[in-house]
């Protein structure tokens, strides 16, 4: 069970964080290619009558959630159970709308780092880390007072 990545866009396809935990030699020469190709599937579909989950490639599947005018996707393997990181999607979102008081696209345009702060307090190296929200807010306003 891991995450190969972590990908956040807006409806126009800008990506706004991205994080890659398992990448071959030629998704490396290729990520820009992969993220066009991950904004096109996703932004084509239905979203009232299909679902968060869709098949990307021949070991991965992508997760999906769209939150106002940003998409959150995670690519995971095909094997893995996509409720579970619809779940973690929507912690992950929960963080940050914490954290920031209302997130929205701003905030994490100009605090990227801020964002990938939460990113990094929740997942490592593809695994999750950390699932209790409180913790969480916990150890990002530690870690913010210490700026």
């Amino acid at each position: 069970m891991a995450i190969k990545f972590i990908l956040c866009f807006n409806k126009q396809g800008i990506v706004r964080l991205v994080r890659w935990f398992e990448l071959s030699a030629s998704e490396a020469q290729r990520t820009q290619d992969v993220m066009v190709q991950i904004y096109r599937l996703i932004s084509s579909r239905d979203h009232k009558h299909q679902s968060n989950f869709v098949e990307f490639s021949d070991s991965t599947k992508l997760v999906y959630k769209r939150y106002a005018g940003l998409f959150f996707v995670m690519g995971v393997g095909l094997q893995d159970e996509e409720p579970i990181y619809l779940s973690h999607i929507h912690l992950f979102v929960e963080v940050l709308d914490a954290f920031f008081g209302n997130v929205c696209e701003l905030d994490i345009v100009f605090n990227f780092y801020k964002a990938y702060m939460v990113m990094d307090e929740m997942f490592i190296g593809g695994e999750i880390q950390e699932i209790s929200k409180d913790m969480l807010l916990e150890r990002l306003s530690t870690m913010d007072r210490l700026e």
